[in-house]
């Protein structure tokens, strides 16, 4: 299991953190998905068939970029 966690600046409520959470689920391969909209921090663990490049580029589609 990859943990990773992202920096996503466009959380700014619960509502954002709920929408995270169920837009990532639907990514096959994650296993837990945490965000926080004080620290604007989105925490993902996954396995195969899931990539980082694959939940950056979701988030990114859902209104919630990671940044680098």
């Amino acid at each position: 299991m990859t943990t990773i966690t992202l920096k996503a600046p466009a959380i700014s409520c619960q509502h954002c953190v709920n929408t995270i959470k169920t837009e990532l689920a639907d990514v096959g391969g994650v296993a837990k998905v945490e965000a926080d909209p004080n620290t604007k921090l989105v925490v993902v663990a996954f396995d195969a068939p899931a990539t980082q490049a694959e939940i950056e580029a979701k988030l990114a589609e859902i209104g919630y970029p990671a940044e680098r």
